[in-house]
């Protein structure tokens, strides 16, 4: 089992999606901000260490709101994705580990190019960002 926090940085209307480097798996495909669940860390402790490790930005682990998760078999183990929203953070986010940053509304996010795990918070996220069911 391979856990994985993510989080949905909402911000006017629009989320934060970071693009994953060349010479990582998936490269080029847009993704939530996150990153593995180390040993002995809690969900919202290892969200708040990516989020300042990937972006450089401080977060209070209770300002992590548990949203929703995705479940993916994967070629040698399975995936289980926490979804966290998340209205407030410290700082501008920078793309230390990613290629490119975006802000997305409902519509934008409709059109990029994601990572099968990722897909299924585009439904939820909707009604979050002002935008409708998506449809994909």
């Amino acid at each position: 089992m391979l856990l994985v926090v993510a989080a949905a940085m909402i911000e006017d209307g629009r989320v934060l999606v970071q693009q994953r480097p060349e010479g990582t798996s998936l490269a080029g495909l847009w993704e939530f901000p996150g990153g593995k669940i180390e040993p002995g860390e809690s969900p919202e402790a290892a969200l708040a260490r990516e989020l300042d490790e990937e972006l450089g930005v401080a977060v209070d682990p209770a300002a992590l709101v548990p949203l929703t998760f995705a479940s993916e078999a994967l070629a040698d183990r399975h995936l289980m994705l926490l979804l966290y929203r998340l209205d407030r953070w410290e700082g501008v986010p920078e793309a230390r580990h990613a290629s490119a940053l975006a802000w997305a509304d409902s519509a934008a996010l409709r059109g990029l190019s994601m990572p099968p795990a990722d897909v299924p918070f585009l439904e939820v996220l909707a009604p979050l960002l002002g935008g409708g069911a998506v449809l994909r």
